[in-house]
């Protein structure tokens, strides 16, 4: 397997994250924020990829391949990968941090419903039913103004890539003994989902070009 390692890197001879590695493998300029895969999908690798341990690393290299051709224009994707993050984050972190995860899972809510033509803050029956599990997380997230605040573009941009760090730090930082796995999982679940919006069947990385990224990488 390849070997992936923190942050950013200059070439893969400095070593190479989870979506460096991915721009490689898809023939694209060595970048972590390659064309080749959805941009918040891509920022939820970047923040899993910084965030597991050197061991659980190791198990993250596998999807790489599933993350190249990753991508599509359907608007409510973003709102979708920021809900399930802010969602996975909620029983596991800190009070503080669940305040957020509920600020986060409303406000992409809302995006959704503007989206798709509905009243901005009508939620769900399985969305009510979660959030009243945390009354005071929602209290607390009920006061914030900048719920309201903000286009499309910039949930997008800003909003979108805030949740799902917030919940992949938050998560990162919680006192509970599997935070290994949960980050893995919460990254193996969005590719999943994100495969099925987009209808992408992942196509195999040739063996000499991984035999390529092995090499490099050790």
């Amino acid at each position: 397997m390849p070997v992936l390692s923190r942050g950013s890197h200059r070439s893969p001879r400095k070593g190479a994250c989870f979506m460096e590695l991915a721009s490689y493998l898809a023939g694209e300029r060595w970048s972590d924020h390659p064309a080749c895969t959805h941009p918040l999908l891509a920022a939820l690798a970047r923040d899993v990829n910084d965030c597991v341990s050197d061991e659980a690393r190791t198990r993250l290299a596998p999807l790489i391949p599933r993350v190249i051709g990753l991508n599509g224009d359907d608007e409510r994707v973003d709102a979708w990968i920021a809900r399930s993050a802010a969602l996975a984050a909620l029983p596991h972190v800190a009070f503080a941090k669940q305040g957020v995860a509920v600020v986060g899972m409303l406000s992409c809510e809302r995006y959704l419903n503007v989206i798709d033509g509905r009243d901005e803050w009508v939620l769900s029956d399985d969305t009510l039913a979660i959030l009243r599990s945390y009354p005071q997380a929602l209290e607390w997230a009920r006061k914030v103004p900048a719920l309201s605040e903000g286009t499309a573009t910039v949930f997008r941009r800003r909003s979108a890539p805030t949740i799902v760090h917030s919940a992949v730090s938050g998560i990162a930082a919680a006192t509970v003994p599997n935070v290994d796995d949960l980050l893995v999982g919460m990254l193996e679940q969005a590719i999943d989902d994100c495969e099925t919006w987009f209808g992408h069947v992942p196509a195999d990385v040739p063996s000499p070009r991984w035999q390529e990224a092995v090499d490099l990488t050790h």
